[in-house]
């Protein structure tokens, strides 16, 4: 069900979305986005964890914290 709310927006973001959006899609349009922000879906995480991978600097740390990951635990 849907419920109302009153959001407060830049005003370059809501011309933005006036001239982009259809009238009365605006709601649509923000609840779209913010399901899939706070939703996103199995594609959206796989390609994430793929681009993140690719990035050379996170193999450096990786190595770095590796040596914490079994330090001083019993055997």
């Amino acid at each position: 069900m849907p419920v109302r709310l009153n959001i407060t927006v830049d005003r370059q973001v809501y011309l933005r979305l006036k001239k982009a959006l259809p009238p009365k899609r605006i709601s649509a349009f923000i609840n779209d986005a913010v399901r899939a922000r706070l939703f996103p879906d199995r594609r959206t995480l796989d390609e994430a964890y793929k681009a993140t991978r690719r990035e050379r600097w996170r193999r450096g740390v990786g190595q770095d914290w590796k040596a914490t990951d079994t330090e001083d635990w019993p055997e």
